[in-house]
């Protein structure tokens, strides 16, 4: 699995909990299957920015591409 996919999956997760939502109110939200919201949270899903965009969009937050450190 890719690293960078670990952390956004992670971080997702991380937001979504903040939220108080489940899996099922985050796929209810954006339109997507609860079992492809699980697999993108455990970054066995590569998501494109479109479905990134709705999540993000669904969780009241943002993408933010930083400089590499």
């Amino acid at each position: 699995m890719s690293e960078i996919r670990i952390k956004i999956g992670q971080r997702i997760a991380e937001l979504r909990k903040l939220r108080g939502m489940t899996q099922r109110d985050l796929a209810e939200a954006t339109g997507f299957n609860r079992s492809n919201i699980g697999r993108i949270e455990q970054g066995r899903y590569s998501a494109g920015i479109e479905i990134l965009n709705k999540i993000a969009t669904a969780l009241d937050a943002e993408i933010e591409i930083n400089e590499l450190k």
